[in-house]
Order: C-alpha cells, then structure tokens, then sequence
C-alpha cells in the first residue's frame, strides 16, 4: 500500500514538475521569439510594426506604409523564426489618389523646321497636329516630334491654351512657345520694329480673357539717319522734337539731362544703329545741360553737325559764355553752330507758303519762286497726295530766296507723313502741326527737315500721335464696335430670368463672349438699350427694359470692361422689330442692342484743322488773283518787294513780326529759371 502511494506520489510530481519546466520553457521560447524579431525589426526600420507572441506564435501588427513595406517586415520575421509561426494582422495605409500629370508642351520653330518637346493628353489627336505644321511649314522643313502622352483627363484651361499656342505659331517663324493648362508664353523674333509692334498687338488683341499671356517679342534695332536729337525751350516748357540714343545708357542719361533741364513729360528716346560717335550721349548732355543754362532756344544734332539757337531774350555775355564752354568740352567729331537771334524790326510782312491736308484733300497756297516750281510742287503733291485731292492757288514770286523749292518740297514730305495737318513755309522758319497714326512722327520729321534743311535750318513741329489712326494697333472705328457687339447678341442672346432682371446661366455665357467683344472699345459713348414684348403694362415694361439695361452694364463692369462711356435706357415695348402676336416675334422683341452716340472716341482732341473743301480752295484762288491785281496797281512800293501783293487788305495771308513768329523757340516767362 505505502509502495503504491509512493508510486503515485512520485507521479503526480513528475507531472507538476514536467509541466512547471514546460511552461517555463515556452515562456522562455515566446519572450526570446518576442526580442530576436522585434530588434530585427527595429534594426531594418519597420519601426512601425508591433509584435506580439501567443506560446510559439509570432503575430505582426501595425500599419505598413506600403504594400512592399508589409511584405518585407512578413518576411524578416520568418527568417528569424520559423515562417509558419509567424501570424501577419498587420495592414497598409491607405494610398493617395495619384495626382495627375502637369501637361506641358515647347514649340521651337525656326528655318529648319519645329521641334515639339513636352507632355500633353492622350486624347490630342497627334496627327492632326502634325498634319497642321506640317502645312504651316511646308517644304524642306522638318518637324522634330519628341512629345510623350498621359491618359489622364484634360486640365481646366489646356484646350484654350493649346488652341491659342498652335494659331500663333503660324504667324512667328522664328519663336519659342510654352504652354501650360491657362498659360502660354511667347518667345520671338521679328523683322523689323514695325512687325514687333504688330505681333505685340495681334497677341494682346487676339487672347482669351481667361488665358495668362506672357511674350518677349525682339527686333533689331533701327538704323537712324541722319542720327537725330532737337531739344527745345520756350514758354511752353523743355521737351524734346526728336530724340535718338543707340544704347539704353545713353537713353537713360539724355532723359536725365532734359529733366534737370526743366522738362516734365517727356517722349521716348528711340535707339538704333548710326550713331556718330560712342560719345553721343555725352555730347548731348553738354548741348542740353548747356541750353538750360541759357533759359530759351533750341539745339540740334544731325550726326555730328550741333545747332544750337537761342532768341534775342539771351543776353550775348550769358551766350557767349555758355557757347564757349560748350565748344571747348564737346569731343573732337562734333562740331557746334550757334546764333544769338536779334529783334527784328515789326510790321515786315513775311512771304510764306502754305498747305493745308484734311478731309482727304490737300490745299496749296502762298508763294513760289518761278512757274517750273508751281509745276514741280502741284505734280509732287498730286504724286504724293492723289490728283483728284490737291487744289492749288499759288503765285510766282521771283524775290524769294534761293532754298525756297528746298524748303517747300521738304515740308510737303513731312507733311505726307501726317494723316492731318498744316505746314507754313517761311523764310526763316517751317511749321508743321497736325495728327498722326504714327508715334515716333515727330522724330522721323524733324529727321527729315535736319537732313534736307540742315542742322541749323528753324524748325516747329506740334504733332499729336492718335492711336486711332495706327495702322500697327488696328483699333476698330466707333460703328465697327457697335456692329461687333450687336453681332455678338445676335449669334449669342443675352437672356433673362422670366420676368426678371437677372441674367440667368445661359445670359451669363452669352456675357462672357460680349465683353470679349468689347475690347478696344470703351472710348466710344454707346448707349445700352432695353427692348421688351408687348405682354405686360407699358410702364412695367420700360422699367423692366431699364432695369435689364442696367444689369447688362454692371455685368460688364464685374468682367473688368470700363463702362464709363456706356450709359442705358430703357425703351420697354415702344420699338418693337417683329410683330407681338407670335412667340417668334415676341421672343425678337425682348433684346439687348447698343447704339453708338458719337463717332469720335471720348475726350479725344478734335483736330482744329478746317477742311480743304470746294468753297475754301474758291475762295484761295480768289485771293491769289486780288493779289496779283493789287501788285500791279500799287502806287508805292513796300519796304519789301518780294510781298507787294500783299498790301491788299483782302488777301487772307497771315502776316506778323518777324521776332513774334509762332515757330520760333519762345522766350521762359519772366522768374523761370533753367531748373524750374
């Protein structure tokens, strides 16, 4: 018995004993399992994974930032315990949305072909593209296609920006183009300043207004001749007649100089080629620097040739000191002209010739050496001008001097460059006012009347630039951007919420598409007008028309067009342009029209320029003919003979002192000094 219960006993501890080392043991394999795979996790960086242990399982948990981050934790662990024992609860973050491509395209274009470089969407339809360049080329010409694609929806703007980019590439042979989704970027080169002027305008005017346009348009600089500078001061301020610098150094020192001499506003320096001397700028700083000193008068480069003029308000001590510094500082290749004017003696009547261009034609009047000049001025301007637009009334007068014909064919040339304008020819003066379509007219005149006058010729010029006659910008007529817009709401009908004044969606595009159209067009007064059906009270109906008028006009201002020229009214039902009885007629009446006001752009200077009409060119040929009597019956000679003819009161010659001459530089009122 006691053997049996010592056999039992030694049993149960065995038992106890076994299963005390057994669990012990486990407990040691799942904590050494727990360390060895969590250090060898840590040591790859798979920080982000936990690991837990269940006896002789090993469980992963956590995170993974990728799928190839999980995989490889996974299998980390299996190689440090058996694979099997290795449980994975782990999971992957979830991924972002793959962001879509930025779509890009460079067009190179030059004489050998295009290059097309970039990224664009799968769904451009390649081969019309190269079809289309392959016609703008033509040729020889290669195109050099290294573009890739992506199928991913096309970006908001692409489209407009790709259209854009592929139009203007036909009119730049030789240009770089960048386009993005609602950017494009223009890189070129151009003939000559006229075609960069030309391009610039074509892009701005051709641009969505949705578009972001950047362009760097070049041209070659250029070439000036005679190389030209005129400086003047009179009672009407230092400004410049014409001005040329050949570098931007040099512009930016000439400017400086005119100012410190008492010029305000001042127009542009143009730079170009031919320059005389590489010390241009400095010899034109001294001219002006010099000429402030004084306090009235003119200077004048014509290359290297100076004129400098000063009126009998200088004292002769101050011009003289002022015209000897100047002659011992200017450089060696300029030379210097100067005159100290003295008063003339008052009531000689001075000869002159005149022209007059307007409304198309062209009047000539006043004074000409012989009948071989009358013939030779009548056949020039008729050749310049057109035969049918010339009517002259002039005289022979062989007391004239010696440059008349010089200076009257010189004048009718600089006249020509004018759209409008009167020229006065003077023994010693020509005066030139008028308009132009061209801003750099006052530089190319007093180029021209410097090189056929000479540098020390007097000159007068007072040319206003009117952007609406520049060929190069091309802006549209008042009636051309009254037709325009009307266009635009016919095509695209500006329409309403029912008996509202609120545009509603499909008005708010048909919006979009007429302040498009009014680009280039705010300078014109237009009225705004409302139209309705008859259905409804006729005063409810002319408010309602006002009222839409109105949200039209604040539509267009909140699109960024200046409305300020733009007024409205409100017509209701009062003109209808179908009949009321249908719905077709009804929905033709209920309209947004715009009528144009005025022809001329608001506040433009009017010319003062009276018309060469039919009843003027009579009543000059008139005159001419009372002259020619009324030299043949003077009893008395004139003190000058070479204006006899006109001491007849009728003649309608202006005649004043020589030292009032309106041409002439005109004195500084009294107190104003060369830094004023």
């Amino acid at each position: 018995m006691r053997t049996k219960i010592m056999t039992s006993a030694a049993f149960v501890f065995a038992l106890v004993l076994s299963g005390v080392i057994a669990g012990g043991a486990a407990t040691l394999i799942e904590k050494r399992s727990k360390s060895e795979v969590r250090v060898a996790l840590e040591t790859a960086n798979y920080g982000w994974a936990r690991v837990e242990t269940d006896g002789l399982q090993v469980i992963l948990v956590g995170t993974a930032p990728s799928e190839a981050e999980r995989f490889r934790a996974v299998a980390l662990a299996g190689t440090i315990v058996e694979a099997s024992r290795v449980i994975d609860n782990t999971d992957v973050a979830a991924t972002k949305a793959l962001t879509p491509p930025e779509f890009s395209l460079e067009i190179l274009r030059n004489d050998d072909g295009i290059s097309l470089i970039g990224l664009i969407p799968a769904s451009t339809d390649r081969e019309v593209l190269l079809s289309e360049l392959s016609d703008m080329i033509g040729g020889d010409a290669q195109i050099a296609d290294m573009l890739e694609t992506a199928d991913y929806p096309v970006p908001v703007g692409w489209t407009e920006a790709y259209g854009f980019a592929v139009d203007t590439l036909a009119t730049l042979p030789h240009s770089k183009i960048s386009v993005e989704a609602g950017r494009v970027s223009v890189d070129a080169i151009t003939a000559s300043a006229a075609d960069k002027a030309r391009v610039e305008t074509d892009l701005a005017r051709r641009k969505p207004r949705t578009l972001a346009l950047e362009f760097d348009i070049s041209a070659p600089r250029p070439v000036i001749t005679p190389f030209t500078l005129r400086f003047l001061i009179d009672d009407d301020g230092a400004r410049f007649d014409a001005c040329s610098a050949d570098t931007e150094t040099a512009r930016n020192k000439i400017i400086s100089a005119a100012r410190a001499a008492g010029a305000g506003r001042l127009r542009d320096c143009t730079i170009g080629m031919g320059v005389p001397s590489p010390q241009w700028a400095e010899a034109a700083v001294m001219g002006i620097k010099a000429l402030g000193e004084l306090g009235a008068g003119s200077i004048t480069y014509s290359d290297a040739d100076i004129a400098l003029i000063a009126p009998p308000t200088v004292s002769q001590s101050d011009f003289d000191r002022v015209v000897g510094e100047l002659e011992s500082d200017l450089p060696d290749v300029f030379s210097l002209k100067s005159k100290l004017e003295t008063p003339e003696i008052a009531s000689t009547q001075v000869a002159e010739f005149t022209a007059q261009l307007g409304a198309g034609k062209l009047s000539l009047r006043g004074r000409v050496t012989d009948e071989l000049q009358r013939s030779t001025v009548e056949s020039y301007a008729r050749a310049q001008f057109g035969t049918a637009a010339v009517r002259g009334a002039m005289r022979v007068d062989e007391n004239l001097p010696s440059n008349w014909p010089v200076r009257v064919l010189a004048g009718l040339s600089a006249l020509d460059l004018l759209n409008e304008g009167a020229l006065t020819v003077r023994p010693d003066l020509v005066s030139l006012s008028g308009i132009s379509g061209n801003p750099k007219a006052s530089d190319d005149i007093a180029r021209l009347f410097a090189d056929r006058l000479g540098e020390s010729a007097q000159f007068d010029l007072s040319i206003r630039y009117d952007k609406r006659l520049d060929p190069i910008l091309g802006l549209p007529s008042g009636r051309e951007c009254v037709d325009r817009l009307n266009a635009v709401l016919a095509k695209q009908k500006i329409t309403f919420e029912p008996g509202s004044s609120k545009i509603d969606t499909e008005g708010t595009r048909a919006m979009e598409a007429l302040a498009q159209a009014m680009t280039n067009c705010e300078d014109y007064a237009m009225e705004l007008s409302g139209h309705t059906d008859s259905q409804g009270g006729e005063q409810m109906n002319q408010q309602l028309s006002q009222q839409r008028a109105d949200s039209v006009r604040v539509a267009l201002s909140d699109a960024g067009v200046l409305v300020s020229n733009i007024t409205t009214k409100g017509y209701g039902e009062a003109q209808p342009i179908a009949g009321n009885d249908t719905e077709d007629g009804r929905e033709a009446n209920r309209r947004i029209e715009f009528v144009l006001l005025d022809e001329a752009p608001v506040a433009e200077a009017q010319s003062e320029l009276p018309e060469a009409t039919e009843e003027a060119t009579a009543d000059i040929v008139a005159a001419a003919t009372q002259a020619e009597e009324s030299a043949q019956t003077a009893t008395q000679p004139p003190a000058d003979p070479a204006v006899s003819a006109a001491q007849d009161p009728a003649i309608d010659i202006p005649v004043g002192d020589g030292d009032q001459s309106p041409g002439r530089p005109r004195a500084r009122p009294a107190g104003l000094g060369p830094d004023n």
